[in-house]
């Protein structure tokens, strides 16, 4: 190797060297953590570098961590960051809960920070409760009028419970069947405008939180209004219905005796035919017996008589058979 080259390629490599420390031990970070009395070693900088473990998400919350006394370790909080876990956001809500006296331990902090809840928001809300509000609840008291509630439910959220504890929208589900339930057991709706808290009292005894995240503290009735009066709506409903049935039978008797009106007219068409037909036949047989010697004229006679003086009475009675000709 030609020596002239030899001290360019000494700065190659340091220059290599350098760079290499630089990217694997990030220098500020160091001196802070050493200032701050949460040292980190140089090799444990490294480590991380080659566990793909950004020392910026793990040296500052150590830091913070260490300067509120908490003891952590970079172990844990690498541990929970290859987890898929927020490091910042779990150190902090372990500083807030230590500075507000609940027990709040690293495992468990992590659990719920890897569960998907905010576990700082979380610690927020152990300290100072949050109001949720529920949509507007319908339901009818006994009398029939309907009644629309909204209420305030006053929460505080329970640590130990947020692993496994169902959220807000089972609190509101809750609350809002405890609202119908109340409303629908009251024997009119002027008790429940008098006296709304009693909704709030007979839901806060149904233990609503049960299996929860959250403690209930409180349920306000925020506002109740008068809706509809479904009771009459219903029996209007139910006389509609009554009406249309009476109709719908009405048209069926009338249906009936259309037919067996029109069946008796053409019985009677058929019975006139038949006397008709029986009429004409007496001619005949009159005749029969004339040639016969069975009738004589002067019984014939006193038999065209006896027939013009019936129809001259038809005629006077206005009978259908006046007009009808001699046979």
């Amino acid at each position: 190797m030609d020596p002239a080259a030899m001290p360019i390629l000494i700065l190659v490599l340091a220059f290599i060297v350098l760079s290499f420390v630089f990217w694997a031990v990030p220098i500020r970070l160091w001196i802070a953590a050493i200032s701050a009395g949460a040292p980190v070693g140089i090799g444990e900088l490294v480590g991380m570098r080659l566990r793909k473990v950004s020392p910026r998400a793990i040296v500052p919350p150590l830091i913070t961590a260490t300067k509120a006394g908490l003891g952590l370790t970079t172990k844990e909080l690498e541990t929970h960051f290859m987890s898929g876990g927020n490091v910042e956001r779990v150190v902090t809500a372990l500083v807030s809960a230590d500075k507000a006296n609940i027990d709040l331990p690293f495992q468990q902090a992590a659990a719920i920070d890897l569960a998907g809840r905010d576990v700082l928001e979380a610690v927020k809300v152990s300290v100072n409760p949050k109001v949720i509000q529920t949509p507007k609840v319908a339901a009818m008291a006994k009398d029939g009028i309907q009644l629309i509630a909204i209420a305030r439910v006053t929460v505080r959220a329970n640590v130990n419970r947020l692993v496994g504890g169902a959220g807000e929208e089972t609190i509101l589900a809750r609350v809002g069947e405890g609202i119908v339930s109340t409303i629908g057991s009251s024997e009119s709706h002027k008790q429940v405008l008098e006296n709304p808290d009693r909704i709030s009292k007979t839901v806060l005894q149904k233990g609503l939180d049960s299996g929860t995240a959250y403690e209930i503290l409180s349920i306000d009735i925020a506002d109740v209004d008068v809706g509809k009066n479904i009771g009459a709506e219903l029996q209007t409903h139910q006389a509609e219905a009554d009406k249309q049935i009476a109709q719908a039978k009405a048209e069926e008797r009338r249906a009936m005796a259309v037919a067996l009106e029109q069946e008796n007219r053409a019985r009677v068409e058929e019975m006139r035919a038949d006397v008709v037909k029986a009429e004409a036949e007496v001619p005949r047989a009159m005749a029969e017996a004339l040639r016969n010697g069975n009738l004589g004229v002067m019984d014939y006679m006193k038999y065209l008589n006896v027939r013009s003086d019936t129809r001259m009475r038809d005629a006077l009675a206005g009978g259908e058979d006046a007009e009808r000709p001699a046979g």
